[in-house]
């Protein structure tokens, strides 16, 4: 199977053409190695695939005949991301609480009131 159809069959990308613009933008390793969307995947290698700034890991487990419901999506896929990851992306949604969209750029008081919330002085 395909690496971009396997992204998109366990709802890692929501269309196809997600999953194959993450292949052909290099997001998406396997074995440290950048690959584009034809490369054929096997059960038992390891997907890691850039999101924003986090590094998702899957461990493939099987090959789905199509795109297969949430609830499945175990059945063909493990995530293995590092807690660090994971880390970093509550760090990111907590660095954007707090902001209603449309207004702008942040000033200064409001990074010193985030600063103060977060802890960072």
């Amino acid at each position: 199977m395909r690496i971009d159809k396997y992204i998109w069959a366990i709802r890692v990308a929501k269309t196809r053409s997600i999953a194959n613009s993450l292949c052909r933008d290099g997001k998406v390793e396997i074995g440290g190695k950048k690959v584009k969307s034809a490369r054929a995947i096997k059960p038992g290698e390891t997907i890691v695939v850039r999101k924003g700034a986090v590094f998702y890991s899957y461990k493939v487990i099987d090959l789905p005949k199509s795109r297969v419901g949430a609830a499945l999506v175990q059945d063909y896929a493990v995530d293995v991301t590092p807690k660090e990851q994971l880390d970093k992306l509550e760090m990111i949604r907590l660095a954007n609480i707090d902001r209603p969209k449309g207004l702008g750029r942040p000033t200064k008081r409001d990074r010193r009131n985030w600063a103060k919330t977060l802890g960072d002085d």
